[in-house]
């Protein structure tokens, strides 16, 4: 899909805040999961916040409207000297996917990585995100690893 306009990707404002929360909510609930409002406060404080070990934001915009959501952060590895970058949070709103917005949002964060001098980019999905995975596919690599988590 293609959609005439004209796309930019820039930082979370605050200003932001009542469709980064539409998106956010859209983008739980492809994940078939919701979260209360006091977390939705925190999350959104953390990604305004100055600590460069915790949350970034960016967004996409279309012809001034919202689109697509990314979350990011730094953090230390144990292989390496740099910080490595984890990709949280990645959605396009429906009615613009295929066109360009989640390869953009992944740029964006690759350039961010890139300017904090971490060499290193990696995100998680789920196995049914199907087309998501074919973007991922032709912009990263996938990796043998499999995730487990505490019981």
């Amino acid at each position: 899909m293609t959609h005439p306009g004209t796309l930019s990707v820039r930082p979370l404002r605050m200003e932001d805040k009542a469709e980064w929360a539409e998106l956010w909510t859209a983008y739980l609930a492809f994940y078939e999961t919701t979260r209360p409002q006091e977390i939705f406060d925190l999350y959104f404080d953390r990604l305004m916040g100055d600590d460069p070990q915790d949350y970034n934001g960016l967004v996409a915009e279309l012809d001034g409207r919202l689109v697509g959501l990314t979350h990011y952060l730094f953090h230390r590895h144990g292989w390496s000297e740099e910080n490595v970058c984890y990709l949280q949070d990645l959605y396009a709103a429906p009615d613009v996917r295929g066109a360009g917005i989640g390869r953009a949002l992944i740029e964006a964060v690759y350039a961010m990585a890139d300017t904090e001098g971490a060499p290193g980019v990696y995100w998680l999905t789920q196995d049914f995100n199907a087309t998501a995975r074919q973007l991922y596919d032709r912009i990263g690599v996938k990796t043998p690893f499999i995730k487990y988590n505490r019981r």
